[in-house]
C-alpha cells in the first residue's frame, strides 16, 4: 500500500542516482589507469567478488528489515549482538569521515583547473594551502546543505550526480571514441596482459583500493524507509546503480589511459589533464573550465550523499541509547546537527595533515588506505551476518531473497564478498610502489594505530552507555532485536 504522503518518498531513479553518486567517483580513474588493460581485470574481479555480492546481500537485508531503522547496525546486531552492530555502524560513519579529505582533494584540483592557463592551474592544484582552504569550503557547504534536511540532500545529489559524475563520465568515453576515430594514437597498450603479475604484491596495492571505489551500495539501507514500496524498488535501484557503476569505471579508465601516458599519470590531477588533452585535440579548450566546475559540483553531491547517510544511521542508533545526549542534539527540523559538527571538526583536523605529508599524493593515498581498511572490517561483519541470519532467522520474511531456494547462493556470494574483502584488507597495509609514501614507519603507524583506535572507541562508548541515553519515545523504539523477543521466555539477555 502506498503511503498517503509520497511527496518526500525517494523514487527508483533518484535512489539509483544517489547510489551511483555515492559509489562512483571519477577521481579514482587515474589510480587504475596506471595498470593499462589490466585495469579491466581488477574492475571485473572486484565487481564479481565485492560489488555484486554487496548489492545483492544489502538488498536482502534491507528488505528483511524495511520497517526497522539502523542499517548495518540492525543487520549485524541481529546476527552477532549489539556491540558488533554498534561497531559496524560506527565504522561506516568513521570511514566516511576519514574519506572526505581524499575526495575533496579531487574537488579542489577540479576547481584549480577552471582557469585557462594549464601551467598555472597545475601549480595551483599542487599548492597545499589552496587545497586545504577549498577542501574545507566544499565540506562545510555540504554540511550546511545537509542541515536543511533530506529533501535538499536528494535534490542536490540527483542534480550533482548527473551533472558532475554521470554526464562527465559519458563525455570522457565519447571523447576517447572521437579521438581514436580521428586518428589519435592511444597512449594505452591494448595488446598488454589482461591478467596482472601476481608475483609482485606492490603492484596489487593500488588495485586493492578499487574495493573502496565500489563501496557504498549498502549505505542506502538507512534510507530504506524513505523509499516507496521498498521491497521491490530498493533492489531495482541497487541493481541499476551497480550496472552503471561498472560501465563507468571500465570505459572511463580506458578513456583516460588512451590520452595520458602511464608514466605521466598523477592521482589527483590526471582526470582534469585528460579532459584538457581531449578538448585541445578537438580545438575546444574553452570547455575545460566548464567540465572542471561540473566535476567540482559532482564532488559536492557525492560528499553530500555521504554526509547525510552514515551520520543519519549513527544518529538513529545513538538515540536508542548508544550515544551520549550531546551527540543526539538536532536542529529545528530534526537533523543531527552535533554529529555533523563533530564530523566536521575531524575532517578539518585531517585536512590540516597536508602540512606534514611530503606530497598531496602521499596524504591522499594514506588516508585512502586507512579508509579501505576500516570499511572492509564493516563489510566482513556484514557478509558474515548475512550468512548467519539465514540460520538464526530462517523464518524471517524476505521480500527480496538471494537465491530462490536453499542457502547455497548466499554462501557463494557472501563467501566471495568476505574473502575478497579480507584479501583487500591484507593488501592495503603494503605501501604502494608507485607513490612516494614517506617514512615506512609513519605509513604503518598511521594504518595500524588508526585501525586499533577507531575499532576500540565504540566498545568504550558501549561500555559507558546508560539507560538515560535513550531518547526515543515509546512509539519510536526500534529495539528489541528479533533475538531479544525470542529470548524473553527464558529471561536471557544478549550482550
Amino acid at each position: 500500500m502506498k503511503s498517503n504522503n509520497t511527496s518526500s518518498k525517494i523514487g527508483i531513479a533518484t535512489l539509483a542516482i544517489m547510489n551511483i553518486t555515492a559509489v562512483v567517483s571519477l577521481r579514482g580513474l587515474p589510480a587504475e589507469a596506471e595498470y593499462g588493460i589490466t585495469s579491466a581485470f581488477y574492475y571485473l574481479f572486484a565487481a564479481i567478488v565485492f560489488l555484486i555480492p554487496t548489492a545483492l546481500i544489502a538488498a536482502e537485508l534491507a528488505a528483511m528489515y524495511q520497517d526497522k531503522q539502523g542499517g548495518v547496525f540492525r543487520w549485524v546486531g541481529e546476527a552477532f549482538g549489539k556491540r558488533l552492530g554498534f561497531l559496524a555502524i560506527w565504522l561506516q560513519w568513521v570511514e566516511s569521515t576519514i574519506w572526505y579529505p581524499t575526495v575533496l582533494t579531487f574537488g579542489a584540483v577540479s576547481i584549480a583547473f577552471i582557469g585557462m592557463d594549464h601551467t598555472a592551474d597545475m601549480n595551483l592544484a599542487s599548492n597545499k594551502i589552496y587545497t586545504l582552504v577549498v577542501v574545507l569550503i566544499i565540506y562545510w557547504a555540504a554540511t550546511l546543505i545537509s542541515l536543511k534536511g533530506l529533501d535538499w540532500v536528494g535534490k542536490v545529489s540527483k542534480i550533482g550526480g548527473m551533472v558532475g559524475t554521470i554526464i562527465p563520465a559519458g563525455l570522457l568515453i565519447v571523447l576517447a571514441i572521437i579521438y581514436l576515430a580521428m586518428g589519435g594514437k592511444s597512449k594505452m597498450d591494448f595488446s598488454g596482459d589482461f591478467f596482472p603479475d601476481f608475483t609482485n604484491l606492490n603492484n596489487l596495492v593500488l588495485a586493492s583500493s578499487i574495493f573502496l571505489f565500489y563501496a557504498g551500495m549498502e549505505m542506502m539501507g538507512v534510507h530504506v524507509k524513505d523509499v516507496e514500496n521498498p521491497s521491490k524498488n530498493y533492489p531495482k535501484a541497487v541493481f541499476i546503480g551497480a550496472f552503471v557503476t561498472v560501465v563507468i569505471f571500465v570505459l572511463g579508465t580506458f578513456s583516460l589511459g588512451i590520452i595520458i601516458p602511464q608514466k605521466d599519470i598523477n592521482l589527483t590531477q590526471s582526470l582534469l589533464s585528460g579532459f584538457d588533452n581531449y578538448f585541445a585535440f578537438i580545438h575546444a579548450s574553452w570547455l575545460s573550465p566548464i567540465i572542471a566546475v561540473a566535476l567540482a559540483f559532482g564532488v559536492l553531491a557525492g560528499v553530500l550523499t555521504w554526509v547525510a547517510g552514515p551520520s543519519k544511521g549513527l544518529f538513529a542508533v545513538g538515540r536508542a541509547g548508544y550515544l551520549p545526549p550531546f551527540m543526539q542534539k538536532t536542529n529545528k527540523i530534526g537533523v543531527q546537527k552535533n554529529i555533523l559538527y563533530i564530523q566536521g571538526g575531524v575532517v578539518t583536523i585531517l585536512a590540516m595533515l597536508f602540512v606534514v605529508m611530503p606530497t598531496v599524493q602521499t596524504f591522499y593515498q594514506i588516508l585512502s588506505q586507512l579508509t579501505v581498511l576500516l570499511y572492509l572490517i564493516m563489510y566482513m561483519l556484514m557478509f558474515a551476518a548475512a550468512i548467519y541470519l539465514r540460520y538464526r532467522s530462517k523464518d524471517k520474511p524476505r521480500p527480496y531473497r538471494v537465491g530462490a531456494k536453499g542457502n547455497a547462493m548466499m554462501w557463494l556470494l557472501a563467501g566471495l564478498g568476505f574473502c575478497g574483502s579480507l584479501l583487500a584488507f591484507c593488501l592495503s597495509f603494503i605501501p604502494p610502489a608507485q607513490i612516494p609514501s614517506g617514512s615506512p614507519t609513519v605509513w604503518y603507524s598511521v594504518l595500524v594505530v588508526g585501525c586499533i583506535v577507531v575499532v576500540t572507541i565504540p566498545f568504550i562508548i558501549y561500555a559507558m552507555k546508560k539507560p538515560s541515553w535513550n531518547s526515543l519515545s515509546e512509539g519510536e523504539q526500534f529495539e528489541p532485536f528479533d533475538w531479544e523477543l525470542k529470548n524473553t521466555d527464558t529471561d536471557t539477555t544478549k550482550k
